[in-house]
């Protein structure tokens, strides 16, 4: 059984990526820190020792029908049983690996096509393949 035990963070797509980091930082307080080496430009920021706001720079700002807030992510544990459990219920799901961090990702979507994000430890083993439901 899947427990999930908080929220992890909220991603935000931005064309601005230093306007809108340097608010976070400036008006709210957080702090700029450690990010895994991906492919694409971006910046976290810190509440704490965790990083709870994820920024991803796109090419050009997100129109009113593409979402600025990309998905919402949570920590769980019980990866096997709850990709099973995704299986069995017929929902489909994504599998992503942070580099250099090993966290298994699990991305699903809601009815309204939310993307939601379910991570687990790297430790957590089970077949990582896709589901395309």
């Amino acid at each position: 059984m899947v427990t999930l035990k908080s929220l992890d963070h909220v991603n935000i797509r931005t064309a601005r990526l230093a306007e809108v980091a340097a608010f976070y930082a400036e008006v709210l307080g957080l702090k700029s820190g450690a990010r895994p080496p991906f492919s694409f430009g971006g910046a976290w920021l810190y509440c704490g020792d965790r990083a709870a706001i994820h920024v991803v720079e796109v090419a050009k700002t997100p129109t009113n029908t593409e979402p600025r807030i990309d998905h919402f992510a949570f920590r769980a544990q019980g990866l096997a049983e709850f990709l099973a459990r995704l299986r069995q219920m017929g929902v489909a799901y994504r599998i992503g690996v942070v580099p250099d961090y090993g966290i298994r990702q699990v991305n699903v979507r809601d009815p309204d096509g939310n993307r939601i994000e379910i991570q687990f430890a790297a430790t957590e083993e089970a077949d990582l393949g896709d589901f395309p439901g």
